[in-house]
């Protein structure tokens, strides 16, 4: 039987943020014993970059990176320049679970468990994110770009950041 729930082909799907700041920490206690997990879920919703170019960051671009200093990546959908932001929170969790690891400088940062040295896929984080979100029992439609999407809603609703410098953040040409 076809999924009631998967989309026809060039269906366009929208997903929605996660727009309370306990189902966030819900989350992150859900994620606590895997911190490669939780560490792409807290670099995802505290830098509102696209997964694909979160998935592309290798070990030796953040290894010494120290709490507020940022890392410059070339998006892959637009070629613009953009900045990983390193907070004390996603320091805290890359220290940790760089020490769990022992990666070499060339390992991708979120290494699949499948194949030598691949990065986790955008289409094997979107069944994460889907499933972190049933396992709090969110309702809606969740998926890589709700983290994307939640960096934003809650600067936006939190701390009051303007629509203008979040379209300039995201690299949006137009805010339209």
């Amino acid at each position: 039987m076809k999924n009631p729930n998967h989309p026809k082909k060039g269906d366009k799907i929208t997903v929605e943020p996660i727009r309370e700041v306990r189902d966030i920490e819900s989350i992150k206690k859900l994620l606590s014993g895997n911190t490669r997990d939780l560490l792409l879920f807290t670099m995802g919703i505290n830098n509102g970059l696209r997964c694909g170019d979160l998935l592309k960051i290798k070990v030796g671009q953040v290894k010494n990176l120290k709490p507020n200093e940022t890392l410059i990546i070339v998006e892959q959908k637009t070629g613009k320049t953009n900045v990983l932001m390193v907070n004390k929170s996603t320091h805290k969790i890359l220290k940790q679970y760089l020490d769990e690891v022992k990666s070499n400088d060339e390992d991708y940062l979120f290494k699949s468990k499948k194949g030598e040295n691949q990065p986790l896929t955008v289409g094997s984080v979107n069944g994460m994110v889907k499933e972190w979100c049933r396992s709090i029992n969110l309702k809606g439609n969740y998926g890589t770009h709700s983290l994307r999407k939640s960096f934003c809603y809650l600067q936006r609703t939190k701390f009051g950041i303007g629509f203008e410098i979040l379209c300039k953040r995201l690299n949006h040409s137009s805010p339209s």
